[in-house]
């Protein structure tokens, strides 16, 4: 799960964690009461959504006036903001977070997340901050610097000096660098969190470090330990099919195509979409119904998968192992009915009571493809979908294992 920016840092400071002053304001009213309260003369107005590169979006502005604070609150609520990670339609921002003002003398990086090769929380800092690591790490790798933290000792002092010596913070500096690493540390593992990012951490004129942005997610497996987080969610800022899905017990998530996908398990359903797009298509969504899927979650996963306007067709690819394959057809038939569904139904079962579940399709007297394995159905649900090319890719997947054989 997501936060915002103001709320990262409130769960930061309960950890030691240095941030500016700032106050979540809702309305240009509230910013203006905000940016009083703060006093000083410069604050900074930031636009609150679930994306980073909201500064080149220009969501996060400088204001050295009151009547500032108010023409560019005025203007950020409510836009739509377009960063690398919103993609092209945005996010309506509907929240700002009004900062005081910092001196800044230098910009670091520092992230914390799961290294799942090493089975440990990995820390990462640099002295490139302000910039997308991912850039710093394709031009600069030397400048980006890994600390491996055993979960026994957590981030030892000596870890932290080590590190915050290698991304370059000043000696005078080091000790509350140290203090402030080991505090984020702290705050990543007492949220189960998956990812908690500074950037950019910055030095002051007087050599004090502060925490200038922040960013955390907190593994959804987790939230029933923690539900003052879970309570911090933003509905504005995720998609209403995944909400809706989430009602249900559905992994669902939307993508670009046309191509619905109804699988069974997370690992066939990355297939299911990677073998669509081999054969010339393009899926419309991520949809794993899990082990145990009723009537009920079937219909479900229907309807939210025909929400989508660009919806040409749909797969359903079924591997019964814990799920029996007549419970799925049957499903399948219960939902096709409710939903009077009108694109073409691509049907891939395989695994425990096979023949009685393609006895259910056959005998529905619906106008569903049976497909005989994933290859075939995904060039029929292709094929279903519009595509021109199923054939062209056929064609070259055939040769291509024919070489292979050769």
């Amino acid at each position: 799960m997501k936060i915002h920016e103001y709320q990262a840092k409130n769960i930061l400071r309960e950890f030691g964690v240095t941030t500016p002053r700032g106050i979540a304001c809702f309305s240009v009213d509230e910013a203006i009461a905000a940016a009083r309260k703060l006093d000083g003369g410069l604050w900074a107005v930031k636009a609150q959504i679930h994306a980073g590169g909201r500064g080149k979006g220009g969501g996060v502005k400088v204001a050295k006036s009151l009547d500032e604070v108010k023409q560019l609150a005025g203007k950020i609520l409510g836009m739509t903001l377009v960063t690398h990670q919103t993609g092209p339609q945005g996010q309506v921002v509907r929240r700002l977070l009004i900062e005081e003002g910092a001196d800044i003398r230098k910009e670091f990086y520092i992230g914390l997340v799961v290294d799942r090769g090493s089975r440990r929380v990995c820390l990462i800092a640099s002295s490139e901050g302000g910039m997308d690591i991912e850039e710093v790490a394709v031009r600069t790798p030397e400048k980006i610097h890994k600390v491996f933290i055993d979960p026994v000792t957590g981030l030892t002092q000596l870890d932290a000096y080590g590190i915050a010596r290698k991304a370059g913070i000043p000696e005078p500096a080091l000790a509350e660098a140290c203090a402030l690493l080991q505090g984020l540390y702290q705050a990543f593992d007492g949220t189960d969190a998956s990812l908690a990012e500074i950037n950019p951490l910055v030095l002051t004129a007087g050599d004090h470090v502060i925490a200038l942005d922040a960013k955390m997610n907190v593994d959804d497996n987790a939230l029933f330990r923690h539900p003052e987080i879970a309570a911090l969610r933003d509905l504005d800022e995720e998609d209403p099919a995944e909400i809706e899905a989430s009602k249900y017990d559905l992994s669902y998530v939307s993508l670009d195509g046309d191509i619905g996908c109804l699988v069974n398990g997370a690992g066939l359903a990355m297939a299911t979409m990677d073998i669509i797009k081999l054969y010339g298509g393009n899926p419309a969504n991520f949809l794993d119904v899990g082990g145990g899927a009723t009537a009920e979650k079937v219909t479900e996963a229907f309807k939210l998968m025909l929400r989508n306007p660009k919806l040409q067709a749909i797969l359903v690819n079924i591997f019964g192992g814990i799920m029996k394959c007549d419970v799925i057809a049957e499903g399948v038939v219960a939902a096709a009915r409710e939903v009077k569904l009108n694109v073409p139904l691509v049907v891939r079962l395989e695994g425990t009571n096979v023949d009685l579940g393609k006895k259910i399709l056959a005998e529905s007297a619906l106008p569903i493809i049976s497909a005989g394995n994933m290859a075939d159905a995904a060039e029929k649900a292709v094929r279903a979908a519009g595509s021109s090319s199923a054939a062209t890719v056929r064609s070259t997947v055939a040769a291509a294992a024919a070489a292979g054989e050769a």
